[in-house]
């Protein structure tokens, strides 16, 4: 299934995609996308309805982030051993973790907002990673089974905020629409391998970033399984798993975010998102 939520910013309803990419309304049978709908059970249920008694909802209509109420968005760094080397940073011998706020959080066409004072807008696309079920200290072999689907991240970063300074990641990460999700959540059984999808980015339709997810130093199940660890994932959760080579960090001379630009992204199966660049 290809999970959505749409309508305006804070009055999102839960809908899903059809065969012909139309969208049906779930508002009847699911209160929302969140932790309590993404349950194997519960998709299980979903995904019995027939669609065609769900009613059709106007093509146009705003998409939400596809997931509500998020605990937690946990990223990965340096998870692209060329990213690694395109920011001169040393190739980490295990997964290096940080945090992006859920204030952050925004839907796939929403505006990224320049904040005040920032200078150094960066983009990177990611593969998300949905969390299912609760995962605590769970085993490689077992770490997709909590894995409820994927979706598409834009892990937007103001860089000097994160690197100068006290150099801390969250604050440069975690500005409001800092994190666009979606368009879709996409199921884990329709994707049958997270490591061979191809990602990629443009910015004012120049492509930046065009890479695959079998790229990855640490894959999604290793992610999932480290994570748990040290941290209980519950339902709703978001990791996101790395950006590819691309940024503008990496870039000589980097040319960062200004206003008017446009930026354009997707993942294989999981959709693409737009985003046009304006001043707060």
């Amino acid at each position: 299934m290809k999970l959505i939520r749409y309508g305006n910013y804070g009055f999102e309803r839960p809908a899903l995609i059809d065969s012909q990419g139309g969208i049906r309304d779930l508002s009847s049978r699911i209160r929302d996308v969140s932790s309590d709908t993404l349950n194997p059970e519960s998709l299980a249920q979903l995904a019995s309805i027939p669609i065609e008694d769900l009613p059709r909802v106007s093509s146009g209509v705003r998409l939400g982030a596809c997931v509500a109420d998020v605990g937690k968005f946990i990223c990965v760094g340096l998870n692209y051993l060329d990213h690694v080397r395109e920011t001169a940073a040393a190739v980490p011998a295990e997964p290096v973790l940080f945090m992006k706020a859920t204030s952050c959080i925004a839907g796939p066409s929403d505006a990224i907002i320049i904040p005040p004072g920032a200078s150094m807008v960066d983009w990177e696309v990611e593969l998300g990673v949905v969390i299912g079920s609760l995962a605590k200290n769970v085993s490689v072999h077992q770490a997709l089974n909590y894995v409820a689907g994927y979706c598409v991240v834009n892990d937007i970063s103001e860089r000097g905020w994160q690197l100068h300074g006290t150099g801390q990641w969250v604050k440069g990460k975690s500005a409001d629409g800092f994190g666009p999700i979606g368009p879709w959540l996409v199921t884990r059984d329709e994707i049958g391998d997270p490591q061979d999808l191809r990602l990629w980015l443009s910015v004012n339709d120049k492509m930046r970033q065009n890479s695959s997810t079998g790229q990855m130093i640490f894959p999604v199940n290793t992610l999932v399984s480290y994570i748990s660890k040290f941290m209980t994932l519950k339902p709703g959760d978001i990791i996101a798993t790395g950006t590819p080579p691309g940024v503008a960090l990496g870039a000589k001379p980097a040319v960062y975010l200004k206003p008017g630009d446009s930026v354009k992204l997707g993942i294989e199966g999981l959709g693409e998102q737009t985003q046009t660049v304006r001043e707060s």
